[in-house]
């Protein structure tokens, strides 16, 4: 829906807002539970949020949040409204969706999130076949951790994102955020110095992970996680010698001779400082996704996105 904040009058004209802009204010409210949360995913001032819900609780005569310690969250009469007036607003997408496609090509703002090790392969060529396949479509493209783009998702600041998963999914079934499609499979390494022994061979079986000191993301993460479990049921003493939370950082401490790292296969240009062995029996592997928010209208313009992406991870 952010694509309705546009003031200028040609974004105006592309973008029809077909429903008042405070009841979509509203509903941005609703999906972060905080005003000011709700100010910075729609762009605007956060004084210009509180003014558009002041006005509704105005014209309904009635209280819509009540503030708490962490945000605000919906009274009875907003629970009462909620459903109605998020029905209206998928309906009212779905017609400007018409309205700006009558011509046949996809229009409007698609927001895309990319994993760091995501972005050279495709915010360049994303952008580049986008203007070149989908001139009515203007992308807007962020970077971030999995989990900092799974919330994003969750919240409706981004229309899509492409983010990790541990466990395999089905293609095209519902993970957290909504429907996602399977890009690629990363197998996991045990990564350390060259030239250790213990990795000449290029592959380990998971037992041989039993005492080695390991760098690995700290709890919650998903991946630790699952090593903690895999390590139950294989019996194995796991010793985890540091907690770092991105694979950057896992192959910094490994090429400073800090432990093992388990992640994915190093870049390329790290092959002076790092060797790697891919872990088998069982072999592990994480997935890498295009996951859709729940939040956000799925438009002709954010399918068209997401076909480009799917394709270009096809020719990957």
């Amino acid at each position: 829906m952010d694509t309705c904040f546009r003031s200028d009058t040609a974004a105006q004209a592309a973008n029809p807002t077909i429903i008042a802009l405070r009841w979509l204010v509203f509903l941005r409210v609703v999906a972060v539970g905080s005003l000011s949360k709700a100010a910075a995913a729609l762009d605007m001032p956060q004084s210009m949020v509180s003014r558009h819900i002041a006005q509704l609780e105005q014209q309904c005569g009635e209280r819509l949040f009540r503030r708490t310690g962490r945000g605000v969250v919906l009274t009875e009469v907003g629970e009462q409204l909620l459903p109605r007036i998020s029905e209206l607003a998928a309906g009212a997408e779905r017609l400007a969706d018409d309205i700006r496609s009558v011509r046949g090509q996809p229009v409007g703002e698609v927001m895309v999130g990319l994993l760091p090790a995501a972005v050279a392969r495709y915010a360049g060529p994303l952008f580049a076949a986008a203007r070149a396949q989908l001139p009515g479509v203007r992308l807007h493209l962020s970077e971030g951790a999995s989990a900092q783009l799974e919330e994003h998702l969750r919240e409706g600041r981004l229309d899509m994102a492409i983010v990790l998963r541990e466990e395999a999914q089905a293609g095209g079934t519902a993970g957290d955020t909504g429907t996602e499609d399977l890009l690629a499979r990363m197998p996991l390494h045990v990564v350390g110095l060259a030239g250790d022994p213990l990795l000449a061979a290029g592959a380990l079986p998971f037992s041989a992970l039993d005492g080695l000191p390991l760098v690995v993301p700290g709890r919650p993460h998903r991946l630790r996680a699952r090593l903690d479990r895999l390590g139950a049921e294989h019996t194995l003493r796991l010793d985890i010698a540091v907690e770092v939370d991105s694979a950057r950082l896992q192959y910094e401490v490994a090429a400073a001779g800090g432990g093992y790292a388990i992640a994915a296969a190093p870049p390329p240009g790290q092959e002076r400082r790092l060797a790697a062995a891919r872990i088998i029996s069982p072999m592990l592997e994480r997935f890498v996704v295009l996951a859709v928010s729940p939040r956000r209208p799925h438009t002709r313009a954010t399918r068209a996105v997401q076909r480009l992406i799917r394709a270009m991870a096809d020719r990957m």
